[in-house]
């Protein structure tokens, strides 16, 4: 009896054991699999989001691993995102996650989100290509040129630094002229050498950062040169990204006695003095995501550069578009123009509820645009912008605020 109790002790005890090991096991796998689902608002959780649901993503990486930036050829070449902190950092780009799980297509626009994407101009008018010939100027006839909202672009060439994005279309404007487009789009991450050559300034150390240029081509394939008189094409860039309350747009221009009047900011109706500032030779936007508004500013006093900083997140963004400022820039109201040719070369868009209460967002948007240009048969029209983003130290990024943009962001928080 005495030499069953001691063998069954010993059972026992090595059932017990093999239990704990494996509640021990089951325990370290549950934390596993915990650690691995990244936090929303990061970069690792939008890179996941958009590899489940989409087909073809492309990432571009430094060597560090720190700054990256991730597009799609589903989207048209679009930059989703961006980080300046590898996978654990803030997710610069405003992704709409509801619409593109659901896989819908809706009919007028497809707002999937994205920090930088492609679409060309004018927007509204007679030489529109977003309204068809005979229909009014409202949301109901308003429609987005499915080669800028849901066709797939071709991977011309992609890997680590760059990746080029095309595509060959047919487009027709409100006044019936139809333009036979090709589409080259090259995204390149610039190391942080090329950046601080861009910006003509150094990036102290600590600050995070991540830079981007595209290259944005567009080429007559008709059969026709294209004429100012039945219409001509821009080349429009819009940037979407994350609002907060503490989120401020900053549009430096070229101060001018009646510098007031090259400024629009009427698109969507009058926007509120406590959501618009402009002095001098600075405009303050106010872009929380909670009311619509847009403004807009005339090549004659804009200059090359614009950004936006988040108080609440420590994150200076800036963009460098291309101003000419003799150039041609297409007129985007909606309504039969009297001057097609006077439109903005820098926009910033705030989102905000409808009129019945749906929205898009929230998210706000910085926009460039090309001139438009007379292209002749097989001509070729480029425009490039590099967009931006530092995160650090508060007394650091405003030094560059300073340098970059002309502006205290004290002044700026103060408003």
């Amino acid at each position: 009896m005495k030499k069953f109790t001691i063998g069954f002790f010993w059972i026992s005890l090595l059932c017990l054991c093999a239990a704990c090991s494996n509640n021990a096991t089951t325990k370290t796998e549950t934390t596993t699999d915990t650690l691995k689902v990244p936090e929303k608002g990061t970069y690792a959780y939008d890179a996941a989001f958009l590899k489940k649901n989409t087909r073809s993503i492309v990432e571009l990486q430094d060597a560090t691993g720190a700054s990256k930036v991730l597009l799609s050829a589903d989207y048209q070449g679009r930059v989703m995102t961006s980080t300046a902190a590898g996978d654990s950092g803030n997710s610069f780009g405003w992704i709409n996650y509801k619409l593109i799980e659901s896989g819908e297509k809706k009919q007028h626009m497809n707002p999937v989100g994205g920090e930088e994407r492609f679409w060309m101009g004018p927007e509204g008018g007679q030489y529109s290509i977003y309204f068809k010939k005979g229909d009014s100027f409202n949301y109901d006839h308003w429609f987005v040129p499915t080669v800028i909202d849901t066709v797939t672009y071709d991977i011309v060439q992609s890997d680590k630094s760059q990746a080029t994005f095309s595509k060959n279309t047919e487009v027709t404007n409100y006044s019936g002229t139809v333009f036979t487009v090709g589409i080259t789009r090259k995204i390149s991450l610039l190391s942080k050498s090329q950046l601080e050559e861009k910006l003509k300034t150094t990036i102290p150390a600590g600050v995070g950062f991540v830079g981007f240029e595209s290259d944005n081509q567009v080429k007559n394939n008709g059969t026709t040169d294209w004429k100012k008189s039945s219409g001509l094409l821009s080349i429009w860039i819009l940037c979407m990204m994350n609002p907060s309350d503490e989120t401020k747009v900053v549009i430096p221009f070229h101060h001018l006695t009646n510098s007031r009047s090259y400024i629009t900011d009427n698109y969507f109706g009058s926007i509120p003095a406590n959501r618009l500032l402009v002095k001098d030779s600075v405009l303050y936007f106010r872009c929380d995501g909670k009311a619509r508004g847009k403004i807009g500013i005339s090549p004659l006093i804009a200059k090359p550069i614009t950004g936006s900083y988040d108080f609440k997140k420590n994150i200076l963004s800036i963009l460098i578009p291309e101003v000419d400022k003799n150039g041609t820039y297409v007129n985007s109201k909606w309504e039969i123009q009297k001057q097609p040719y006077k439109g903005d070369v820098i926009n910033s868009y705030n989102d905000g509820p409808l009129a019945d209460g749906t929205q898009m967002g929230p998210f706000y948007e910085i926009e460039s645009s090309s001139a438009a240009k007379e292209l002749k048969k097989g001509e070729v029209q480029e425009y490039k912008q590099t967009t931006c983003h530092f995160q650090g130290d508060y007394h650091a990024l405003n030094e560059m605020a300073k340098q970059l943009l002309g502006i205290n962001l004290d002044d700026v928080k103060a408003w």
